[in-house]
């Protein structure tokens, strides 16, 4: 039987470790860190229970079909109930919109604040569900596309895709409100680029909340990587928490064996690297011709994260909530282009503890606060930096009204130097490569090593990008590429 390893246990290792693992293989998983999920984690201190990572989870039918990949239903594995309002926005000048998955709610949402707009956001709508229809199977259910795939598109459809101008400029071509340009246009956040940089085809992600809503497990987002860890075990993949790589080693240009950080050497047929390509090359690959430049692949945005144990309630935030800054381009600009924290950030705020009580003690609230912040390079010390900009952020909270500086009982800071700690992202980067390019999906690092034989990747750096959904559907390219080698 071939002896397939895979480093990491994060969920684009065990959802490659279940396809192949139910197709009959024998599987092993090393994994650094105490648990599994990767980037997707799970805190708690003083009765308090935090998600890391990972908040919003879409396209709940990839897990669906995951599971029953493995013959099993997800729902016996997992309790995902909708999210209702999908995100509630609150803007600098006091207007708040909640985002609602019903078509009828969200044009009463909209009409309050813009009514000329309720008909270019149903005609935005209808535009990104076009661009998901054409390039689904192609850019996100399929294998890394290439020229010849792109051929398939009907030629009626390749303008379609709108990949030669910017989001926000498709975004303005539908909504006049600068409120609903701005919450369009955060979209490009979820795979870590800016709607004034990323292609209009990633409008498709809009169409994949606003039309198919967001979902949250019951228990925490880590369910998901509990979940999914359960069923990875039952089907005999063995999973080694606490038990680094060192080295993969290759002989005569095909895998050979892992070097384990304990010293062990364990022999296979094929290895899945769970960590980001440039990690995987620069660290575990010893010998040069094997590696790439460093600088190749544009890394996408990190993120600056708060945990909060709060002694109050504020019954006026939703489960999602969004706090605008009044200038977005300038917050992208700053990331982008001068490596640096936004001076005045848009402020994501999860509150768990809105769905889950028990993820905060009675009377209080497990805030998870999130800044989108530059990945890691010399422009910007974080070690000196962060607190100063912690409290910029509470500083920022407060005017909007949610002043807990003086109801903070529990408290964490990451930083990207965390973030990269932790789950070995390349700069800290929490999706991957940057989609901030008409050539990004193209751009990206194959599933499959072109130098090694045997050597394969799983993530977000690699197809079809970041984000759960797509990580998920990352192990099933990397699985299908590893049986179609085997066989």
């Amino acid at each position: 039987m071939n002896e397939i390893f895979i480093i990491g246990a994060g969920i684009g290792g065990l959802s490659t470790a279940i396809r192949l693992a139910a197709a009959g293989q024998r599987v092993t998983i090393y994994e650094k860190n105490p648990q599994v999920g990767g980037k997707m984690g799970q805190i708690e201190a003083d009765g308090f229970r935090w998600d890391i990572g990972p908040s919003v989870i879409t396209m709940r039918h990839v897990f669906e079909e995951l599971f029953a990949s493995a013959g099993r239903r997800l729902e016996d594995y997992l309790t995902l109930e909708p999210v209702d309002p999908l995100t509630r926005y609150f803007y600098p000048n006091g207007t708040v919109l909640d985002a609602k998955e019903n078509p009828q709610e969200m044009a009463a949402q909209i009409r309050q604040i813009a009514p000329q707009d309720v008909a270019g956001y149903e005609k935005y709508l209808r535009y990104a569900e076009q661009i998901h229809r054409i390039t689904g199977p192609v850019f996100i259910y399929d294998r890394p596309p290439t020229w010849r795939s792109f051929l398939r598109v009907p030629v009626p459809d390749w303008f379609k895709i709108d990949g030669l101008r910017t989001m926000q400029k498709a975004i303005e071509r539908h909504v006049q409100s600068p409120e609903l340009r701005q919450l369009l246009g955060r979209f490009a956040t979820y795979v870590g680029g800016s709607p004034y940089l990323a292609p209009a085809t990633l409008n498709v992600i809009a169409h994949v909340e606003l039309s198919g809503g967001v979902w949250y497990p019951r228990g925490g987002i880590y369910a998901i990587a509990q979940a999914m860890a359960r069923l990875a075990e039952e089907l005999g993949v063995t999973i080694h928490t606490n038990c680094g790589v060192r080295e993969i080693g290759v002989a005569n240009g095909r895998f050979s064996h892992l070097i384990l950080e304990n010293g062990e050497t364990v022999k296979g047929t094929a290895v899945v690297s769970n960590l980001d390509v440039t990690t995987t090359q620069k660290h575990l690959l010893k010998n040069s011709q094997f590696t790439i430049r460093n600088s190749q692949f544009d890394s996408s945005c990190s993120g600056f994260i708060l945990l909060l144990g709060i002694n109050k309630q504020f019954p006026e935030l939703a489960h999602h909530n969004i706090l605008f800054s009044p200038d977005y381009p300038a917050e992208f600009e700053a990331i982008f282009e001068h490596g640096q924290p936004p001076a005045d950030p848009t402020i994501y705020i999860a509150i768990t503890s809105k769905t889950d009580p028990q993820h905060a003690p009675d009377g209080g609230e497990n805030w998870f606060v999130l800044v989108n912040a530059p990945p890691l390079d010399e422009r910007y010390d974080w070690h000196t930096n962060q607190q100063a900009y912690r409290d910029l952020i509470l500083q920022k909270i407060a005017a909007f009204g949610f002043d807990v500086r003086e109801h903070i009982v529990a408290e964490q800071i990451l930083t990207p130097h965390d973030l990269a700690e932790g789950s070995g992202a390349w700069r800290g980067a929490l999706y991957g490569t940057s989609p901030n390019s008409p050539w990004a999906a193209f751009k990206r690092p194959h599933n499959r090593s072109k130098q090694i034989q045997g050597l394969y990747y799983v993530g977000g750096t690699t197809h079809p990008g970041g984000g759960v959904p797509m990580v998920t559907l990352s192990g099933k390219v990397a699985a299908e590429l590893v049986l179609e080698d085997l066989n």
